[in-house]
This record gives C-alpha cells, sequence and structure tokens, in this order.
C-alpha cells in the first residue's frame, strides 16, 4: 500500500449492521428494482453495493467521519435513490472532490446482474462493465448502456411508435411523441418501450384470447390446474391416476377451498370435486403421489418410484385439467371451479393452432420456434435428469403454453421490425426490442409446466421458486392475459418500472482526458 495514499473510509470504519439490515430488506422489495427486470442468482444487494463503493472511493477525515458515515446510512434504504436529493448530490460532489474535480472511473470485470456498476453509475462514476456469459451482457446493457444512451428527446431523432388503439387515437400525442396524462417528462427510450408493449400483448390478445375463454358471468380465468397421469399397474383397475402431491386449492386461515378425489368403481375412473370450508372432511395434504411413489384412489394399489420413471420413459404419461381458478373483475378474491366442455375445447384447439404457428414460423424463422436444444441428462437437479422422459428444453412446456410464448415471441419480432420500417435508428429500436425480450423471457418463467400453485397466497408460484428444476407432478398454467401473477401485464410492468427508475439516474459525462 502506497503510504502517501490517505486512507479510504472503508478502510476505518463501515456501518456494516444498517447496511445489511437495507439489504436484507431489499429483497421484497419488486417495483423498479433490477431484480424484476430479468433472473440473475449471484445478484449483489444494491443498498450493499451502494454503500460499499461510496465508502472505498471517500478518503477517511477523522473530523467529518462520523457525518460520512450518517451519510451512507441515509443513502442506504431504497427509498432514499427513487428520486433526486440533497444526499445523492452529496455523495456525487463528495467523490467528485476526492478524485480532485475529475470523474473517477469504476470497472467491474466480473459484472453479472449489474448491481456494483448501477450503484457506480448512480453515484456520478464513468462505468465498465464487463462479463463472459451473453445473458449477463443483456443484463447489463439493458440497466447501464441503453437508459443512459436515450436518456433525452434528442438522443433520438425518430421515436417510433405503434398506432394507438382506437379508443386513444384522439389522446394526447405530439408528432411522434406519446405522452401519459401524469405530466411526467418521460426518456424517449421509456415512451417507445410503454408503447410497444402495449402492442405487443394486444396483437397477441387478439391471437390467443379464444384460447382463454371468459366464464360467461365475466369470471376471468387465472390459472389452470393441472396433473400429469399415469396408468394404474393392477390389471384389475387400470384407472388413470391424477398424480397429485396435495389437493388444497386455496389454504389460509379465513379461506380453505380443496380438491376432492372421489373413486368411481362403476366405471373405474377418479372424479373430483371441489370442497370448502367445514365440508372438508378429508385430508388435502394427502395427495396421490410422494417422491414418484403412486398410490391409486379408485384400488388403493401402489407403484414404486422406478415403475413410476419407467412408464413415463414408454411414454405413458398423461395430463388432465383438474379445476379452474376464476377471477372476477368486480369481485375480490378468486374462486375455483371444476374444467367445462368449453375449457377441454379452448385447450384442444390450442393444441391444432400450436401445429400451423409452429410451421408458419419455421419457415419465417429458419428454425424451430419451439426450443429443441436438449436437457443435461446427468444433471440430477433437473427433470432431464431423473428419467422422466423430459429431454428438450421445449418438454417444459404444454401445447397451449407454447403456442403463447412463440406468439409473444413473434409480436416482438414484429414491433422491432416496424420500428426500423418507420425510420427509427437501428440501435434504438434494438433497444426497445430488448426490454420486450425481456418481458417475453420472464412470461415464459410462469408460463411452464414446472409452475406450482401457491396455495397459500391463491397465486402461480413460477419455476425458480428455487436454484433447480425439480419434476413437478401437478401444475398451474396461467393465462397470459389475465393481468395476474406472471402474466404480461405482471412482468411487463416490472420492467416499465425498472425502466423508468434507470432513466432517472443522471448521465455521466466522462472526462476526456484518459
Amino acid at each position: 500500500m502506497d503510504p502517501q495514499r490517505p486512507k479510504r473510509l472503508i478502510e476505518v470504519s463501515f456501518p456494516l449492521g444498517d447496511i445489511s439490515k437495507e439489504s436484507v430488506r431489499e429483497k421484497n422489495i419488486r417495483h423498479g428494482h433490477i431484480s424484476t427486470l430479468h433472473i440473475w442468482w449471484a445478484r449483489r444487494p444494491l443498498a450493499a453495493s451502494r454503500a460499499t463503493i461510496l465508502a472505498a472511493l471517500l478518503p477517511d477525515d477523522p473530523e467529518r467521519r462520523e457525518s460520512l458515515l450518517s451519510l451512507i446510512r441515509a443513502l442506504a434504504p431504497w427509498e432514499a435513490v427513487q428520486k433526486e436529493n440533497s444526499n445523492l448530490e452529496q455523495a456525487r460532489y463528495l467523490i467528485w472532490k476526492a478524485f480532485g474535480g475529475r470523474t473517477p472511473r469504476v470497472l467491474d470485470p466480473f459484472a453479472g446482474g449489474g448491481s456494483i456498476p448501477l450503484e457506480a453509475l448512480r453515484l456520478g462514476c464513468e462505468t465498465h462493465a464487463l462479463d463472459y456469459n451473453p445473458v449477463a451482457v443483456l443484463i447489463l446493457k439493458c440497466v447501464l448502456e441503453y437508459p443512459q444512451r436515450y436518456a433525452k428527446p434528442e438522443s433520438v431523432s425518430v421515436l417510433p411508435l405503434p398506432p394507438l388503439p382506437a379508443e386513444e387515437a384522439a389522446g394526447p400525442r405530439q408528432g411522434f411523441f406519446f405522452r401519459e396524462t401524469d405530466g411526467e417528462e418521460k426518456s424517449p427510450l421509456l415512451q417507445a418501450v410503454q408503447a410497444w408493449g402495449r402492442w405487443v400483448l394486444e396483437e397477441a390478445r387478439q391471437e390467443l384470447q379464444q384460447f382463454y375463454p371468459t366464464d360467461p358471468d365475466g369470471s376471468i380465468p387465472v390459472g389452470y390446474i393441472w396433473a400429469r397421469t399415469l396408468p394404474c399397474q393392477n390389471p384389475a383397475c387400470g384407472a388413470e391416476i391424477p398424480l397429485m402431491r396435495q389437493t388444497w386449492l386455496a389454504k389460509k386461515p379465513e379461506k380453505k377451498v380443496a380438491l376432492h378425489l372421489i373413486p368411481n368403481h362403476a366405471v373405474k375412473r377418479v372424479d373430483a370435486e371441489i370442497v370448502e370450508e367445514k365440508n372438508i372432511n378429508f385430508d388435502p395434504a394427502e395427495g396421490t403421489v410422494t417422491r414418484a411413489h403412486v398410490r391409486c384412489p379408485l384400488c388403493g394399489g401402489t407403484m414404486d418410484d422406478r415403475t413410476t420413471r419407467r412408464l413415463f420413459r414408454e411414454g405413458k404419461a398423461g395430463q388432465r385439467m383438474m379445476a379452474v381458478v376464476l377471477h372476477h373483475p368486480d369481485r375480490p378474491g378468486k374462486t375455483y371451479r371444476l374444467p367445462t366442455e368449453q375449457d377441454l375445447k379452448a385447450y384442444s384447439a390450442a393444441e391444432q393452432a400450436l401445429e400451423e404457428k409452429r410451421q408458419k414460423l419455421w419457415e419465417e424463422w429458419g428454425m424451430d420456434p419451439v426450443p429443441d436444444e436438449p436437457m443435461d441428462k446427468n444433471d440430477p437437479t433437473t427433470v432431464a435428469g431423473r428419467g422422466y422422459n423430459i429431454e428438450k428444453w421445449g418438454d417444459l412446456f404444454n401445447p397451449r403454453q407454447k403456442l403463447a410464448l412463440i406468439t409473444f415471441a413473434e409480436k416482438v419480432r414484429q414491433a422491432h421490425a416496424q420500428m426500423l420500417s418507420q425510420g427509427a435508428d437501428p440501435d434504438f429500436a434494438k433497444a426497445v426490442a430488448a426490454y420486450l425480450a425481456l418481458a417475453a423471457d420472464m412470461l415464459a418463467v410462469s408460463c411452464n409446466t414446472l409452475c406450482r400453485w401457491e396455495n397459500t397466497r391463491e397465486l402461480i408460484a413460477d419455476i425458480f421458486s428455487r436454484q433447480a428444476l425439480p419434476m413437478l407432478w401437478d401444475f398451474a398454467e396461467l393465462n397470459p392475459f389475465s393481468g395476474g401473477s406472471g402474466s404480461w401485464s405482471k412482468v411487463f410492468g416490472y420492467v416499465r418500472d425498472v425502466l423508468a427508475h434507470l432513466t432517472r439516474i443522471p448521465p455521466v459525462e466522462g472526462d476526456s482526458d484518459g
């Protein structure tokens, strides 16, 4: 260490306890936080990154040490950096002054999800971020590069916007710019992403809404509860067994709803009914499968885990829609019912539409739109490594989910093409499309057959509830147009809120003296 260099504040003191508390609290923050932009497992807390950078850049001053530590504490909460304020301005000034009136450069060669470079940028540093993972590079561009490059209206010569819906065509639109009525001056990037995100939703809705029919009373299907099935191996039975780890639909202190599996010996079938509250005279915690060991509700016969896996590999497994989760726009809460003929026909129609759409896009794109890359069958942390005949990434989706996802992907590509046809700068069009693609990617996180119904919160828990891809016997299929958890409106709302937050960070002008 250079004995002439004064010690940095972090070498002498640091409010570790306060920063740790804010870092833990930050895990529950959603709107505007970059953790909602895209999954990145090794993400560092923003509070810890911000505090560490500030303490590492400021020199220690015994006379002002406590005031500097107080500034670090004041900037630790997420709420403290939502808008420009005197504390942020003071932090930037102190860093600038500590470097002799120059803008310091911060390099993160392993930037990952972007927490450290983002906070360096927020503190007024010229920031450089690197990573060898292409997913990380895309995240970094969307967190650091694009919001800074397109922060001001003059940074874009043509702001391409889609045609407004008919009911909004007469709204406040000036030239190429569409402004919301809240009066906030948005960056051109935020305006374009917001407008094209809405366009993608409406274009996809026109094609896909028919496959998610609304109930006659106006109730909207939030999701569909499915069970994988296997044939009972008792020769005298042969019933189709719905594989369910448990049958709770809602398990709250004030609300209890369960699916009751009823043996129908006359036709050798397992029927079901939905039971509420005091009428639950059975234990919903007892399902039909535990650790791949299956019990037939009809005859009581059992199958061990080796037989279960063998039947899956032999193609004997199927799936059965067990329940539909509904929400009415004018009523609170969710309701449940058994699937109807309309539900089954809509799903069957989606299966047929998938094949037509898949072939069409295959011809246009020159590749299968459904992921056909092999999964690692030697990885025991994934369902592919456990011998269930799930070997390609596309096997993680049922036909309606595949149709929905390739349609949203198509609309993102069409949005990009339309922006270019309007004369948009190619780099700007690519930036807008990148955010739309991240939203489509996050839609896939909740639109697959490894998502479970979380009965204590009555929502769909996405595939990354844990850092593994285990087998899921019963799964929840979301309606991407429901507006609920995991739907396009929700995931795109997160993307929009993150971008709105990032575009408020003032651009940093680097020094030209090298």
